[in-house]
């Protein structure tokens, strides 16, 4: 299940949902392929295990490990700034692809 992202005119924020279907969850692996793409974008960008929150800074490892998303759970992705469109298209199909990304893991 996805959703499309969505701008909200406004306030410039775009908005981007999907179902992790990951096994485990959003463990340390999908987590730090998660935060590692979310900071090549310049964009401010959370995200949530729900649309009220609590949003989470998705750049940081730390605060999105400590979410313990478990599978099934729907991810939900704000970012804002000049690449915002671009940072949730890249996370939503991240988590969509099952965080595969045609490498070798490191």
């Amino acid at each position: 299940m996805t959703e499309g992202s969505t701008i909200d005119e406004q306030s410039g924020v775009t908005h981007g949902s999907v179902l992790l279907t990951h096994d485990v969850g959003l463990h340390a692996r999908p987590s730090v392929k998660l935060t590692k793409l979310a900071k090549t974008f310049s964009a401010r960008v959370e995200l949530a295990p729900a649309r009220e929150g609590p949003w989470i800074d998705a750049k940081s490892i730390v605060k999105v490990m400590s979410l313990k998303v478990k599978r099934d759970t729907v991810l939900h992705f704000r970012a804002r700034g000049n690449d915002a469109d671009a940072a949730v298209g890249a996370l939503v199909s991240l988590v969509e692809r099952d965080f595969e990304d045609g490498r070798a893991d490191d």
